[in-house]
């Protein structure tokens, strides 16, 4: 039994539990605010798209550099 108390002893692992439990937390808080944030970068994306497609649409209509 003393195998099995030198092994309940034993601390070499310790530190990788506690790394593997900090990224577990780290990562968990990142998809967190990423699913947080990805309704307004979504919306931005759509509006940044809109805007170029009119200035896309206006420059074909009026063969022009810029519009307005």
């Amino acid at each position: 039994m003393t195998k099995f108390s030198a092994f309940l002893k034993d601390e070499a692992g310790a530190v990788t539990v506690d790394w593997v439990v900090l990224t577990a937390a780290v990562v968990g808080l990142g998809l967190l605010i990423f699913s947080w944030v990805r309704p307004a970068v979504s919306n931005l994306a759509a509006s940044i798209n809109q805007e170029l497609a009119d200035a896309q649409a206006c420059m074909e209509q009026n063969n022009a550099a810029t519009c307005q």
